[in-house]
């Protein structure tokens, strides 16, 4: 494996790929978090940079929502918003569909392995469920 290369094009792409698959994915939870914890780095070390608000598309409860649109690199992202971005930042409205990110082709392993080294991240294993035994049927009468 080639090593891997932690620059701000890299790893945005890494997180490109890592969201579009946990969209789809069985258990998204810990590629979300992978997201979450590289744009928070990004932001904290100035190499990404908060764009300004937009209305969610899928809001929960059906009540309006908001997301903090985030540029890293040539990309754009959307993280939920904290009561300073409401004051700090622009509200810019319902999102803009005619921009798209650029493509990006990368495996969902290499992303991840991106994402891990950059942030610290550990994947916990998955653990396989205990397996159980099948029922035993006995005759009316039986005892054994």
């Amino acid at each position: 494996m080639k090593p891997l290369q932690l620059t701000v094009d890299n790893i945005a792409k890494a997180i490109f790929t890592v969201n579009r698959h946990a969209k789809t994915a069985l258990n998204p939870a810990f590629l979300y978090l992978l997201k979450k914890k590289a744009i928070e780095k990004l932001l904290e070390e100035g190499k990404a940079k908060k764009v300004g608000l937009h209305f969610s598309r899928n809001p929960k409860y059906s009540q309006q929502q908001s997301d903090v649109l985030v540029a890293v690199g040539d990309y754009y992202f959307h993280i939920p918003p904290t009561k300073q971005d409401f004051a700090a930042l622009p509200h810019l409205g319902a999102l803009n569909d005619s921009y798209r990110n650029p493509p990006a082709r990368m495996p969902l392993s290499e992303a991840k392995a991106i994402l891990m080294a950059y942030t610290g991240l550990k994947e916990k294993p998955e653990q396989k469920p205990k397996r159980l035994t099948k029922p035993v049927f006995k005759r009316l009468g039986d005892r054994y």
